[in-house]
């Protein structure tokens, strides 16, 4: 993942707009909001790349770049960083396109986090890879 162009023909893994809810007096959103959405977003694509369920353990890194505002579309795009025996760390990049027409999207967030394979007990188990 990198420039914009890097991220055409790819699908995020989340889309969503920043709503005033999600601000603060300011008007920029919430780096918790961000979060959440980045979180959600690794987990639905880890879920693709393994099998059974899955639990956040760990935000490796997080980096905030650029403010995100009311109104902004929020995609997430997602990459496996690492697989281990139980877990399995996602590398997670937010780009927003602004309202305005002539702004491109921009790279606003970047996170690794991960997420480790759970039996019905809750307890690690082998991740099994979708074939």
């Amino acid at each position: 993942m990198g420039d914009p162009g890097t991220l055409e023909g790819r699908e995020p893994s989340l889309r969503t707009i920043a709503m005033p809810a999600d601000a603060n007096p300011a008007g920029d959103i919430f780096g918790g909001w961000i979060m959440s959405q980045m979180d959600l977003a690794g987990a639905i694509y880890a879920s693709y790349t393994v099998r059974g369920r899955l639990v956040t353990v760990a935000v490796d890194s997080m980096t905030f770049h650029l403010p995100v505002y009311v109104g902004d579309q929020v995609s997430c795009y997602c990459g496996v960083g690492r697989i281990g025996r139980s877990s399995i760390s996602i590398h997670i990049e937010a780009w927003v396109r602004r309202r305005q027409a002539d702004v491109k999207l921009l790279k606003v967030t970047e996170a690794t986090i991960t997420y480790v394979s759970i039996d019905e007990s809750r307890k690690p188990v082998p991740i099994e890879l979708l074939a």
